[in-house]
């Protein structure tokens, strides 16, 4: 279980253009968690984020939505955790991974980006790696150079049956991480 206040972060791109793209499972993701616990996402305009407050099964939790580009989460993401006195240890980011397999979900406590400029940016901006992370495969079958390409796309109609499993599956897992820690979701969902 979380020690303090936890804040949970999806990361996308703002705008209608990208919704519904593979870069933006990490907002669908909080998008599910928002109507599941009940809690409105509003603009503060100070961390540039839509950020809302609740309480989930183990007490009061946020949930965080940068407005910034992906690359450039970390700010929104510094803003709410040093307002909130929140550790870093306490904050979730949910986010795309080029290499998963589509529709598998990994948690990790911690440890490098893995090559995704959103998390590097938040890595820098909070300067400690030790920040829980949920992965959603999007797979990588996008030929050399097309890597920007791919992520802002959409899934195939299969694809997206398998996505729409994992985004709830992924849901499930930040419930168990609210209720018993990131140990007890990766030991259930990895």
């Amino acid at each position: 279980m979380a020690a303090g206040n936890p804040l949970i972060v999806g990361l996308g791109n703002p705008g209608n253009r990208y919704r519904g793209t593979r870069h933006n499972v990490g907002f669908e993701v909080l998008d599910k968690l928002a109507e599941e616990l009940r809690i409105d996402l509003a603009n503060d305009s100070r961390a540039n984020a839509l950020v809302g407050w609740g309480r989930g099964a183990a007490g009061k939790v946020g949930l965080m939505k940068p407005l910034t580009l992906m690359n450039r989460s970390g700010q929104a993401v510094r803003h709410i955790v040093n307002y909130n006195n929140i550790e870093p240890a306490d904050t979730l980011v949910i986010y795309d991974d080029l290499n998963l397999p589509v529709g598998r979900i990994r948690l990790r406590p911690g440890g490098g980006a893995g090559g995704h400029n959103g998390l590097q940016n938040i890595i820098n901006q909070l300067q400690t790696k030790d920040i829980p992370r949920l992965r959603i495969g999007i797979g990588n079958d996008y030929d050399p150079g097309e890597q920007s390409n791919y992520v802002l796309s959409r899934f195939t109609p299969e694809q997206r049956e398998e996505v729409d499993i994992a985004l709830q599956r992924a849901v499930d897992a930040v419930h168990l991480f609210l209720d018993e820690g990131i140990e007890a979701a990766m030991t259930r969902y990895n």
